[in-house]
């Protein structure tokens, strides 16, 4: 896994953020350098306007007239150049600091549990790791600036109009705490109202997610209208969440313009008296309005500001939530390397129980409800050894398997592989010695070598081929358009059921674990190949230890054990023969699939 920086993220947001312009602080600070020679050409630009009127027109001073004009220009130039600098180079920072965030947020993904991906829909998690992101550039880049630029330009023309007439800097003294107290109070509900959109777009994500994947499902059951209904309930959620969000900027924006206007009008209103009671000239009063103008660019920076602070904290605090959950499956403090497997496995009174949301009648929230999938199981399975699960759906079959890689953890009990408990080893060395081949086979959008390829990286091509040959897949794969590179589509849409099983087979084949876990690995297989797969998997296994987990029990009457698992735990344990005698469950499962079938 890629390296990721260590940070507290349980600190307050304010700092996480600002955590990030660490490894770009360089160009950071050359982008406010920048931004403080912008505001120090704003506020020059008055100066010299006031200059000019007072002391140059009035005295017909041509040349130096031209001289400070050449200067002025001189110096628009330079601000030209700052511009480019803070736009190009300020947005780039930006967008550093919007994938820093998405690569810690990936990354932080790949370590939580299953359990997490259980309980969370795919199309919520794209829109953290995606749109929940986007306005985070923006803030990234504009937010300090305009904060910097912001608190320099309104001090540097308040000092300088409090030189020109204290009177004016006075209407200035009454009109900031509004401006704040507005912008204050704003903040609040524009931060509301966009989560509130960061929430509906989220849904929208999920609810397109999950009908462009079952699309085919949709068409089969003629269900485009009902699908397009929900989608266009969805969308309406999300414009009517937006329009809130558009309502509550309009107030904002045109209160503040409003504001603007009125201090303008006062200070002409000012300046006009006392340029008739003889205290200030004309120069004086231009200078003020000049000054005023560049007192109003930063309150518009500001409205921006709080725009870009409420649409980009949005999803900043929505990719906190993420960041701050901790995975309950970690490495142990001095964790060691799991190496020279031999394979012998121990499950020692094994309790697995999870919580699940119920609704109470009498109640208005949610409340907990422990579910116990597995109690107190104790098995052993030696070295070298096939062992079978059976029995009905929902047993825990494959939660049992599940533990064995800490997939999820145990809530009672403990597993050893070698005498050793598995929470002693590294989660990589752990998971790195079991291959599991699922019933529900997940192939990665790209070629068919790239999907066998999976199963080890960086193998060689030569290496992918003979895997591929031990899982019955190789002459399937050279009858294919461009053979091995071959694209499978998406979750290999091009392939059979029993192609992509053959597939997903090939990659433990090149993985070659010492520990095996097969789920229903020949379910979508026909007879004849299911036959060649399980030669396969006879000589795969050879030497290692595998766990079988089967509802087809002709797949399983080799094995050396069979445990058969009910709701009350581990019922029946023998060989195929010894459970058909003793009758019992296995039996009726075997009476029940062999049964003749009668016309």
């Amino acid at each position: 896994m890629p390296h990721q920086a260590k940070r507290n993220f349980n600190i307050s947001p304010l700092r996480v953020f600002a955590s990030y312009y660490r490894p770009h602080w360089k160009l950071f600070a050359a982008d406010m350098f920048c931004a403080l020679l912008i505001s120090a050409v704003d506020l020059v630009f008055p100066m010299l306007t006031r200059y000019t009127l007072e002391k140059l027109l009035g005295q017909n001073l041509l040349r130096l007239f031209v001289c400070v004009v050449a200067l002025m220009v001189f110096i628009y130039i330079l601000r030209l150049c700052f511009s480019f600098f803070v736009t190009y180079w300020g947005h780039t920072v930006g967008t550093y600091i919007e994938a820093d965030m998405r690569r810690d947020l990936f990354n932080h993904l790949q370590e939580l549990p299953f359990s997490f991906y259980d309980n969370h829909r795919t199309g919520h998690i794209m829109s953290r790791v995606t749109t929940d992101l986007f306005e985070v550039t923006e803030l990234a880049h504009h937010g300090p600036e305009d904060l910097f630029i912001s608190v320099l330009t309104l001090s540097g023309s308040f000092i300088l109009i409090v030189t020109i007439r204290w009177e004016l800097a006075l209407i200035l003294v009454v009109m900031i705490p509004l401006f704040v107290i507005h912008i204050a109070f704003s903040r609040r509900r524009l931060m509301a109202v966009s989560r509130k959109v960061k929430e509906r777009t989220a849904e929208i994500n999920a609810s397109l997610e999950s009908s462009i994947s079952g699309v085919r499902v949709a068409k089969a059951f003629t269900n485009e209208n009902y699908e397009a209904e929900k989608f266009s309930a969805g969308n309406e959620s999300f414009k009517l969440a937006r329009k809130g969000y558009y309502r509550a900027m309009a107030f904002f924006h045109s209160k503040i313009e409003f504001m603007n206007s009125i201090l303008m009008v006062t200070v002409v209103a000012a300046g006009g008296f006392l340029i008739m009671r003889g205290r200030m000239n004309l120069a004086d009063l231009v200078a003020c309005n000049l000054f005023v103008a560049a007192f109003l660019q930063p309150i518009r920076r500001l409205q921006n500001f709080v725009e870009q602070f409420t649409t980009g904290m949005a999803g900043f605090l929505r990719f906190l939530e993420i960041m701050r959950m901790e995975s309950d499956i970690t490495d142990r403090e001095g964790a060691a390397r799991l190496e020279n497997v031999r394979g012998n496995i121990s499950y020692n009174d094994v309790t697995f129980s999870y919580f699940k949301k119920t609704r109470d009648a009498d109640a208005a929230s949610d409340k907990k409800q422990k579910h116990c999938v597995l109690d107190h199981i104790s098995l052993t399975v030696p070295a070298g050894s096939t062992t079978a699960l059976v029995g009905p759906s929902g047993g825990g079959k494959t939660t049992l398997c599940h533990l064995l890689p800490r997939f999820y953890e145990t809530s009672g009990g403990s597993i050893t592989i070698d005498g050793v408990d598995i929470r002693n080893f590294t989660l990589v060395s752990l998971r790195g010695n079991i291959g599991i081949v699922q019933q529900d086979v997940f192939l990665f959008a790209g070629t068919i070598g790239e999907n066998i390829g999976y199963g080890r990286i960086g193998a060689a091509d030569s290496e992918i081929i003979e895997a591929a040959k031990q899982a019955e897949i190789h002459e399937d794969i050279l009858r294919m358009p461009a053979g091995y590179d071959t694209p499978v589509g998406e979750r290999g849409i091009k392939l059979s059921g029993g192609q992509k099983q053959r597939v997903s087979i090939a990659r433990i084949f090149l993985k070659n674990p010492p520990i095996l876990i097969l789920d229903e690995a020949t379910s979508a297989l026909d007879t004849a190949t299911e036959q060649k797969i399980q030669r396969a998997f006879e000589k795969l296994s050879r030497g290692r230890t595998t766990l079988i987990i089967a509802h087809r029990l002709s797949t399983v009457r080799n094995a050396g054990n069979i445990i058969v698992l009910g709701d009350r735990g581990i019922l029946q344990r023998g060989r195929h023969e010894e459970l058909l005698a003793e009758g019992g469950l296995y039996a009726d499962l075997y009476k029940a699939q062999f049964k003749p079938y009668k016309l």
